[in-house]
């Protein structure tokens, strides 16, 4: 008898607790009819404020979105789902200000980019032409480029992927922590202090001409702290079990991290290197201290003055005509889509090399 009673009877109780966990939601296009409504009104307080710039026009209607979440769906949800509404629409309003810039600067590259961008532009360079006429290319730019940045790379990757080596196998005491500080200063160091200090020993105290090899150097010193920590990071997450099966099995430390764990964290080490290229493609600061530029092909880095890209789109730039203005947009096309292609191929390691499960 009892148990039909308590039977008959949890129907009963459980029936408020459901109604009580059920509350109004905001139907799935609220979201979209809120960011519409939010679009007109800034667009119509920017009219009649009589406010030109778009951007103003934007944030105003950012600034209502938010507002609109927030009464909304505290007046329907409740207090608690509209605070959650209103974190995840200002997550979302951060995310578009945050894309918004980038795909402008996108766009306005390629539209003004593509005018002169074709196959002539890539394979001639700037010798014999005048920079007030329509003609010449980036040939010797693009040479330059990829000679600077894989002397670089050349140079930067072993000495940052051994001195990541040292600081997770082998330091721990005070040369470690030093190594480690002046990693982390040399970080910060503006890409101007690396071509000032080359400029000075490589130059003036040795008696070095400009090169692309000089301009290389500095590219190195900026390159070196990001391939550091980026090795850094993807040694450590190498399980230290795989160390340890390897030396209780009688093999020497050293080649345990040859065979072993370089081998495990080669996907990170090559994304890293590779993003650190990136980082420096586009390095203008020690190119014109350093390599000085030329309008003629020069495939010796070693010797006189060679251009590069960032340089080239300055030196465009500065011409101030047209046809120098279409030269240089067209230019950092080219160094976008070199970088962008660098990207793509990190990832691709990435994914590659990945730990398959």
């Amino acid at each position: 008898m009892s148990q039909t009673v308590m039977a008959d009877a949890a129907p009963l109780d459980a029936a408020p607790v459901a109604a009580t966990l059920r509350q109004p939601r905001l139907p799935r296009w609220a979201p979209l009819g809120l960011a519409a409504l939010a679009a007109a009104l800034g667009i119509g307080t920017g009219l009649v404020a009589g406010l030109d710039s778009r951007i103003q026009w934007g944030l105003i209607a950012a600034a209502a979105y938010l507002v609109l979440t927030a009464v909304l769906a505290g007046a329907v949800e409740g207090s608690r789902q509209a605070k959650d509404r209103l974190a995840t629409s200002f997550i979302w309003v951060s995310f578009l200000l945050a894309v918004v810039p980038l795909a402008s600067l996108i766009w306005e590259t390629v539209a003004r980019g593509v005018k002169v961008l074709d196959g002539y532009f890539l394979s001639h360079s700037m010798n014999g032409v005048i920079t007030m006429e329509a003609g010449g290319g980036i040939y010797h730019a693009l040479i330059g480029t990829l000679e600077q940045v894989g002397l670089a790379t050349l140079i930067a990757a072993p000495v940052g992927l051994l001195t990541a080596i040292y600081l997770v196998e082998y330091g721990t005491g005070r040369l470690a922590k030093a190594v480690t500080f002046f990693v982390d200063v040399m970080t910060g160091i503006p890409s101007i202090v690396a071509g000032l200090f080359i400029l000075s020993f490589w130059i003036i105290i040795l008696d070095f001409g400009y090169s692309g090899f000089a301009g290389a150097m500095a590219l190195a010193i900026l390159m070196m702290p990001i391939v550091v920590r980026s090795t850094e990071e993807m040694l450590k997450l190498v399980p230290n079990e795989l160390r340890e099966a390897s030396l209780a099995l009688g093999v020497p430390k050293w080649k345990t991290i040859l065979k072993v764990v370089l081998p495990t964290a080669v996907g990170g080490i090559t994304t890293g290197i590779m993003l650190a290229v990136a980082r420096i493609a586009g390095e203008s600061a020690p190119i014109l201290l350093l390599v000085f530029g030329s309008a003629q092909i020069n495939a010796n880095p070693f010797e006189g003055a060679q251009s590069s890209l960032p340089y080239y789109v300055y030196e465009q730039w500065a011409n101030g005509n047209e046809p120098s203005y279409d030269r240089a947009w067209a230019a950092a096309l080219v160094l976008i889509a070199f970088v962008m292609i660098l990207n793509l191929v990190a990832r691709g390691i990435a994914r590659w090399k990945a730990p398959k499960h």
